[in-house]
């Protein structure tokens, strides 16, 4: 029998188990009710919580057994591993129905059980980053052994030279040079640009939708706004490639500069629209998370309500102000595709907007994506590449969540 249709018996032999365990349950708790017995729960509770000990075991089993097959490696016959679910399962039901008993509080165990599911989840997330991080160093450090990372941190040319022939004997790699400044510049540079555009923009438009804009209005807006978040990046690539490049070079001949159809404003500049949603949004909720006793003792002082929102909305936002920045920073610092397409793959070192250069992701991409032998330098590079990314984009998360918190503790203890 084929592993799909097992499958598929399993999942509608437990579907019929719990929809037992669920009205068996109910049944008898309602008659221990009506025989006068005093219950700590509903009968609804205990059914739930006789459905939860079939269940539950047995997909907990099915999953550690998943586990053990996929990651370990264990030959375990899907056919053993099913039917031993469905046989913890039956044991589960016997054991939720013997529950069914005034003195068994049925719904605080089925609080325990869902606050453990959340438990779980979150331990998953954290788990899942400290596996990508783990990943990331294993091969991080076999490229620091080949290169110092001294030298990589600091160093101001990137040039992989023949570094995938020495990797296959055939070569010294002595000419390979991996300084990371020129990558990480154009990284800053073009966030930078993305920033300056999208910040303004974008707490303009929350200022407005929260303290102008009509209920009308704010209703259309705000989701049309929100739309620009799920454009695709490869979109916007075209975008930055075919319209706005060509509009920067026009801009700056007219001013008499030279420019590059792959320069750094245009994938800036395009980037900065597509976190605009980001601030915008998040700014927009912070605003309207000021307390309007605030704005209403401001405008019985006599200030006017321009002058309101200049000097008591927005410092009183601030805080929550910058995360938002500091959230959209993190998105534009990992994005690929614009740059890509828009500013090209030269490793560039240059204080001119206006000349190409590339980030620190593409040349992840392109490493990873070459002809070149794993074990290369070029290759390992890409990890290094991205611990750094890693860091970085990490501590800016931390700062953003830490001045989240301080927003929310200081208009806590305001509203006490």
């Amino acid at each position: 029998m084929q592993t799909n249709q097992l499958v598929l018996i399993f999942c509608s032999a437990l579907l019929l188990l719990g929809l037992l365990a669920f009205y068996v349950g109910r049944a008898k708790a309602a008659r221990v009710r009506s025989a006068g017995g005093s219950m700590f729960a509903q009968p609804d509770q205990y059914a739930w919580f006789a459905v939860l000990s079939t269940a539950g075991p047995a997909i907990l089993v099915g999953a550690v057994g998943a586990f053990v097959m996929l990651l370990l490696g264990a030959d375990i016959p899907t056919f053993y591993l099913l039917a031993a679910s469905l046989v913890v399962a039956a044991a589960g039901l016997v054991v939720g129905l013997a529950q069914v008993r005034p003195n068994f509080h049925a719904r605080q165990a089925i609080e325990r059980v869902i606050r453990m599911a959340l438990a779980s989840a979150a331990l998953i997330s954290i788990f899942t980053t400290f596996g990508i991080l783990f990943s990331i160093i294993s091969e991080a450090v076999s490229f620091f052994q080949m290169h110092s990372f001294w030298e990589f941190i600091t160093g101001t040319t990137w040039s992989p030279g023949d570094s995938f022939l020495a990797s296959a004997g055939r070569g010294d790699g002595e000419g390979a040079q991996f300084g990371s400044v020129p990558l990480f510049a154009g990284t800053f540079m073009i966030t930078a640009i993305a920033l300056f555009v999208a910040v303004p923009v974008g707490l303009l438009s929350a200022i407005y939708m929260s303290e102008y804009a009509p209920q009308k209005v704010r209703t259309v807006a705000k989701p049309v706004l929100e739309i620009l978040a799920g454009i695709p990046t490869v979109v916007y690539g075209f975008f930055a490639a075919i319209t706005v490049a060509p509009i920067i070079v026009n801009v700056a001949g007219f001013f008499g500069l030279e420019a590059s159809y792959n320069n750094a404003v245009a994938p800036g500049v395009v980037m900065g629209i597509m976190i605009i949603p980001f601030i915008s949004s998040l700014s927009d909720d912070v605003i309207n998370s000021v307390p309007d006793t605030m704005r209403q003792g401001s405008l019985a002082l006599g200030m006017t309500k321009g002058e309101t929102i200049r000097d008591v909305v927005i410092p009183a936002a601030l805080p929550g102000i910058i995360s938002a920045a500091l959230l959209g920073m993190s998105r534009a610092l990992g994005e690929t595709m614009i740059v890509v397409m828009a500013a090209g793959m030269r490793p560039n070192l240059t204080a001119n907007p206006l000349e190409d250069m590339t980030t620190v992701t593409v040349r992840i991409v392109a490493a990873l994506t070459g002809d070149q032998e794993f074990e290369s330098a070029e290759t390992l590079s890409a990890f290094a590449l991205g611990l750094v990314l890693f860091a970085v984009t990490l501590t800016l998360n931390l700062v953003s969540v830490l001045m989240i918190r301080r927003f929310r503790e200081k208009y806590r203890v305001n509203n006490l």
